[in-house]
């Protein structure tokens, strides 16, 4: 993995940021290439042997899709990505139920797509609660369960959170809103091919699968619909009927081939992927805290996505870091909101000191991370913070025994 001196060249800053987006594995490469140039057939054109290829790649992904999470091909719909399947989900299930049901339940540490799509669906007169999560990055579900009202149609909980890699209890939330015949819908774009799901044992009704998070294309997801109980949606987009009417538009054959490839490797690769994941994790988890002192680890140690590091190195700012470590790609939370430099919403709702939440990074782990870019990532980190802080006064002064809470600032 290349690593510049000068920065100047072209060599590439190496990659740990793969909640961000990951790269495209081989394999699926290789199965989605004679769709974009040999079979370039409309998957829904009935009448001739271009469309019933590409329609049988088509439905043949559908199946890897569902195969991965033990549903049904045809509850599987495709989708642009996890935005489009969420916003289908929540603003789909709302408006169906709207004439009987105007409540909706979600979490603070959701996906900015799922806030969004409830947000505006207050501004049509529905109500939301929105659950705050422990200092673990968790629910209380006896929390969730005092939520429930007669009119609630559906509670969205993502299965693990892009920023700090908690897993929340995606069973025992589904066998709560199933006891009270409510809807649940979550987002396991961070999820899917990474940790065994399985709709049925843990009682999903509606499900958002994202492509480029799981070594798969760019701009392909899918969401998934259960048929029995079966759930209702009003469609966001209309037009030629296409994926049971709830998507219409045409499928893009290579895309939807690119997803289930990347499902099917995913599969086979689980837990491969998951223990050497899990191994690189603590490497640097266990080489970084040895070396420096005050670095808090975001979220709960037990339930958690191993993959997904949140560390704040206390008195270092996050973005100087960011900056000093300008070789290894990382980040300070996820994609869509770092242009703000408002600290991290997730942070704030477990409870991170702003000045701590002002100092985390992200290190992303996946498939194709190696050891050597993991110590490399390791050292740089431990050599820049001791840097950063030795040049902070606040440094200083706790090395000195002073208690920065009990400091009086005054404004000049």
């Amino acid at each position: 993995s290349g690593r510049s001196g000068d920065g100047g060249s072209a060599l590439r800053p190496l990659y740990m940021d793969v909640q961000a987006t990951t790269p495209l594995d081989p394999r699926v490469l290789d199965r989605m290439l004679p769709y974009l140039t040999a079979y370039y057939g409309n998957p829904h054109s009935r009448t001739h042997a271009y469309g019933w290829e590409s329609e049988a790649a088509m439905e043949k992904a559908r199946k890897q899709v569902a195969d991965l999470v033990g549903a049904d091909s045809r509850e599987i719909i495709f989708t642009s990505g996890a935005t489009e399947a969420n916003n289908m989900a929540i603003k789909g299930v709302a408006r169906f139920y709207k004439s009987r049901k105007k409540h909706i339940i979600t979490t603070q540490t959701e996906h900015k797509c799922v806030l969004d799509s409830c947000r505006f669906l207050e501004t049509e007169g529905f109500q939301v609660t929105y659950l705050p999560v422990k200092k673990n990055g968790l629910i209380d579900l006896k929390e969730l369960e005092a939520a429930f009202q007669p009119d609630t149609s559906l509670v969205s909980v993502m299965t693990v959170n892009n920023e700090i890699g908690v897993k929340q209890p995606v069973q025992d939330i589904g066998e709560i809103c199933r006891e009270r015949k409510v809807f649940f819908h979550t987002d396991a774009a961070q999820a899917i091919g990474k940790i065994p799901i399985d709709v049925n044992s843990m009682k999903i009704d509606l499900m958002s699968i994202s492509g480029h998070k799981i070594y798969g294309p760019k701009g392909v997801g899918a969401i998934y619909v259960r048929r029995r109980p079966r759930v209702r949606l009003e469609p966001l987009q209309s037009g030629g009927g296409q994926e049971r009417g709830l998507r219409s538009g045409t499928v893009p054959t290579p895309l939807a081939v690119g997803l289930g490839a990347a499902c099917e490797v995913a599969q086979q690769e689980m837990e491969y992927d998951h223990k050497r994941i899990s191994q690189l994790a603590e490497r640097l988890v266990t080489k970084i805290m040895s070396e420096i002192p005050d670095v808090v680890m975001n979220g709960d140690k037990e339930h958690r996505y191993p993959g997904c590091i949140n560390l704040s190195f206390a008195y270092v700012e996050g973005e100087s870091l960011l900056m000093a470590l300008k070789d290894v790609a990382l980040s300070s939370g996820s994609a869509c909101t770092s242009a703000s430099l408002e600290p991290s919403y997730v942070l704030r709702a477990i409870g991170a000191d702003e000045d701590l939440a002002h100092s985390s990074i992200r290190f992303g782990i996946g498939r194709f991370t190696t050891e050597e870019e993991v110590d490399y990532t390791v050292q740089k980190c431990i050599q820049h913070v001791k840097r950063l802080r030795e040049m902070s006064p606040l440094w200083e002064m706790v090395q000195d025994g002073i208690d920065l809470k009990s400091i009086k600032w005054t404004q000049h």
